[in-house]
Protein backbone atom coordinates (compact mmCIF):
# COMPACT_ATOMS: atom_id res chain seq x y z
CA UNK A 1 0.00 0.00 0.00
CA UNK A 2 1.26 3.23 -1.20
CA UNK A 3 1.54 6.23 1.22
CA UNK A 4 -0.89 8.15 -0.84
CA UNK A 5 -3.52 5.41 -0.30
CA UNK A 6 -3.25 5.61 3.45
CA UNK A 7 -3.71 9.44 3.68
CA UNK A 8 -6.47 9.16 0.76
CA UNK A 9 -7.96 6.09 3.27
CA UNK A 10 -7.45 8.12 6.37
CA UNK A 11 -9.11 11.09 5.10
CA UNK A 12 -12.23 9.44 4.20
CA UNK A 13 -12.41 8.09 7.61
CA UNK A 14 -11.80 11.39 8.94
CA UNK A 15 -14.50 12.83 7.37
CA UNK A 16 -17.47 9.98 7.93
CA UNK A 17 -16.15 10.45 11.55
CA UNK A 18 -16.53 14.31 11.60
CA UNK A 19 -20.14 14.19 9.55
CA UNK A 20 -21.03 11.31 12.42
CA UNK A 21 -20.46 14.16 14.81
CA UNK A 22 -21.54 16.72 13.79
CA UNK A 23 -25.46 14.76 12.80
CA UNK A 24 -24.69 13.84 16.58
CA UNK A 25 -24.66 17.09 17.57
CA UNK A 26 -27.43 18.81 15.52
CA UNK A 27 -29.66 16.04 17.12
CA UNK A 28 -28.66 17.17 20.28
CA UNK A 29 -29.37 20.78 19.37
CA UNK A 30 -32.66 20.45 17.97
CA UNK A 31 -33.80 18.05 21.39
CA UNK A 32 -32.28 21.11 23.22
CA UNK A 33 -34.02 23.51 21.26
CA UNK A 34 -37.22 22.14 20.07
CA UNK A 35 -40.61 23.17 21.97
CA UNK A 36 -42.02 20.70 24.48
CA UNK A 37 -45.23 18.10 23.14
CA UNK A 38 -48.37 19.57 24.16
CA UNK A 39 -49.72 17.38 27.16
CA UNK A 40 -53.12 15.86 25.99
CA UNK A 41 -55.47 16.45 29.31
CA UNK A 42 -58.46 15.03 28.22
CA UNK A 43 -58.90 10.88 29.03
CA UNK A 44 -60.55 8.87 26.13
CA UNK A 45 -61.38 8.76 22.41
CA UNK A 46 -60.76 12.34 20.68
CA UNK A 47 -64.15 14.03 20.24
CA UNK A 48 -65.25 14.84 17.26
CA UNK A 49 -67.43 17.54 15.72
CA UNK A 50 -71.10 17.29 16.62
CA UNK A 51 -74.56 19.05 15.99
CA UNK A 52 -77.44 18.81 18.64
CA UNK A 53 -80.59 20.43 18.07
CA UNK A 54 -83.56 20.86 20.57
CA UNK A 55 -81.15 20.06 23.93
CA UNK A 56 -80.86 20.79 27.52
CA UNK A 57 -77.26 21.04 29.20
CA UNK A 58 -76.57 21.18 32.71
CA UNK A 59 -72.56 22.19 34.06
CA UNK A 60 -71.97 21.39 37.30
CA UNK A 61 -69.54 23.04 39.61
CA UNK A 62 -66.37 20.89 41.70
CA UNK A 63 -68.60 20.77 44.62
CA UNK A 64 -71.12 18.81 42.51
CA UNK A 65 -73.81 21.30 42.81
CA UNK A 66 -75.93 23.02 39.30
CA UNK A 67 -73.39 25.64 38.13
CA UNK A 68 -75.81 26.36 35.02
CA UNK A 69 -78.31 25.20 32.63
CA UNK A 70 -78.58 25.81 28.95
CA UNK A 71 -81.86 24.94 26.87
CA UNK A 72 -81.61 25.81 22.91
CA UNK A 73 -82.66 24.98 19.89
CA UNK A 74 -79.19 24.17 18.00
CA UNK A 75 -75.76 23.83 19.35
CA UNK A 76 -72.42 23.17 17.54
CA UNK A 77 -69.11 21.61 18.68
CA UNK A 78 -66.71 22.37 15.59
CA UNK A 79 -64.01 19.66 15.59
CA UNK A 80 -60.78 20.29 16.65
CA UNK A 81 -62.58 23.07 18.93
CA UNK A 82 -63.51 22.05 22.46
CA UNK A 83 -65.92 24.86 22.82
CA UNK A 84 -69.40 25.06 22.09
CA UNK A 85 -71.73 27.28 19.78
CA UNK A 86 -75.38 27.73 20.86
CA UNK A 87 -78.24 29.81 19.06
CA UNK A 88 -81.39 31.52 20.92
CA UNK A 89 -79.96 29.86 24.34
CA UNK A 90 -82.56 30.33 27.60
CA UNK A 91 -80.25 29.87 30.82
CA UNK A 92 -80.27 29.62 34.30
CA UNK A 93 -77.89 30.63 36.67
CA UNK A 94 -78.78 29.42 40.35
CA UNK A 95 -77.32 30.72 43.71
CA UNK A 96 -74.72 28.84 44.56
CA UNK A 97 -73.84 29.89 48.03
CA UNK A 98 -77.61 30.71 48.37
CA UNK A 99 -79.45 27.24 47.61
CA UNK A 100 -82.81 29.09 48.73
CA UNK A 101 -82.48 32.01 46.21
CA UNK A 102 -84.41 31.59 43.23
CA UNK A 103 -82.14 31.57 40.36
CA UNK A 104 -81.65 34.24 37.44
CA UNK A 105 -82.92 32.91 34.30
CA UNK A 106 -82.87 34.25 31.12
CA UNK A 107 -82.00 34.47 27.23
CA UNK A 108 -79.56 36.14 24.70
CA UNK A 109 -79.20 35.94 20.77
CA UNK A 110 -76.29 33.12 21.15
CA UNK A 111 -74.17 31.83 23.13
CA UNK A 112 -70.65 30.46 23.69
CA UNK A 113 -69.38 27.62 26.60
CA UNK A 114 -65.18 27.05 26.65
CA UNK A 115 -63.72 23.41 27.12
CA UNK A 116 -64.24 23.50 31.16
CA UNK A 117 -67.81 25.18 31.41
CA UNK A 118 -66.03 28.25 33.13
CA UNK A 119 -66.78 30.82 31.07
CA UNK A 120 -70.14 31.28 29.15
CA UNK A 121 -70.69 34.52 26.63
CA UNK A 122 -74.14 35.68 26.12
CA UNK A 123 -73.84 37.29 22.53
CA UNK A 124 -76.25 39.78 21.27
CA UNK A 125 -79.45 40.85 23.57
CA UNK A 126 -79.36 40.14 26.69
CA UNK A 127 -82.63 39.73 29.32
CA UNK A 128 -82.08 38.26 32.46
CA UNK A 129 -85.15 38.09 35.80
CA UNK A 130 -85.02 36.87 39.14
CA UNK A 131 -88.13 36.56 40.87
CA UNK A 132 -89.18 38.10 43.96
CA UNK A 133 -88.13 36.31 47.07
CA UNK A 134 -87.95 36.81 51.46
CA UNK A 135 -87.45 40.50 51.45
CA UNK A 136 -86.33 41.50 47.96
CA UNK A 137 -88.79 42.39 44.97
CA UNK A 138 -88.45 41.15 41.44
CA UNK A 139 -85.53 41.95 39.52
CA UNK A 140 -84.66 42.02 35.89
CA UNK A 141 -80.97 42.71 33.78
CA UNK A 142 -81.11 44.09 30.17
CA UNK A 143 -78.11 44.18 28.33
CA UNK A 144 -76.04 42.54 25.68
CA UNK A 145 -72.88 40.79 25.07
CA UNK A 146 -72.37 39.52 28.64
CA UNK A 147 -69.53 37.23 30.15
CA UNK A 148 -69.93 35.29 32.78
CA UNK A 149 -68.20 32.91 35.02
CA UNK A 150 -71.26 30.46 35.93
CA UNK A 151 -69.31 29.03 38.63
CA UNK A 152 -68.13 31.67 40.70
CA UNK A 153 -71.80 33.16 39.48
CA UNK A 154 -70.35 36.61 38.53
CA UNK A 155 -70.86 38.56 35.23
CA UNK A 156 -70.09 41.73 33.49
CA UNK A 157 -70.57 43.62 30.17
CA UNK A 158 -69.47 46.93 29.01
CA UNK A 159 -72.26 47.61 26.96
CA UNK A 160 -75.29 49.33 28.16
CA UNK A 161 -77.38 47.73 30.67
CA UNK A 162 -81.23 48.25 32.74
CA UNK A 163 -81.58 46.89 36.12
CA UNK A 164 -85.12 47.08 37.28
CA UNK A 165 -85.66 46.05 40.95
CA UNK A 166 -89.24 46.56 42.63
CA UNK A 167 -90.08 50.13 41.64
CA UNK A 168 -86.26 51.20 41.23
CA UNK A 169 -84.72 51.46 37.26
CA UNK A 170 -81.01 52.02 37.09
CA UNK A 171 -79.59 52.75 33.65
CA UNK A 172 -75.90 52.65 32.80
CA UNK A 173 -72.71 51.57 30.62
CA UNK A 174 -70.83 48.71 31.72
CA UNK A 175 -71.63 46.48 34.13
CA UNK A 176 -70.11 43.92 36.88
CA UNK A 177 -72.32 41.75 39.29
CA UNK A 178 -71.65 38.71 42.00
CA UNK A 179 -74.94 37.45 41.55
CA UNK A 180 -74.13 35.21 45.00
CA UNK A 181 -73.41 38.35 47.17
CA UNK A 182 -76.31 40.26 45.15
CA UNK A 183 -73.17 42.93 44.45
CA UNK A 184 -74.05 45.15 41.27
CA UNK A 185 -71.66 47.82 39.76
CA UNK A 186 -72.33 50.48 36.87
CA UNK A 187 -69.33 51.84 35.44
CA UNK A 188 -70.12 54.80 33.29
CA UNK A 189 -73.42 57.11 32.88
CA UNK A 190 -75.30 55.72 35.44
CA UNK A 191 -78.99 57.06 36.06
CA UNK A 192 -81.19 55.98 38.61
CA UNK A 193 -84.61 56.53 39.47
CA UNK A 194 -86.18 55.64 43.31
CA UNK A 195 -90.01 55.45 43.33
CA UNK A 196 -91.42 56.36 46.67
CA UNK A 197 -93.19 53.00 48.04
CA UNK A 198 -96.90 53.36 48.81
CA UNK A 199 -97.89 54.01 52.04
Amino acid sequence: MSVLNFFKDRSTAGMAGILAVALGASVLLYYWVAPEKKVQDFIGPPRSGYVLTNFHLDSFNEEGKNAFTLIAPHLERREGDDSLYINAPDFVLPSVKEPTAPPWKGHSEYGWVNKDGTLLKLQGKVHMDRIAFETNPPASIDTSEVTAWPKENRLETAEAARIVQGTSTMDGVGMRANLDTKHLELLDAVHTVYMPRKR
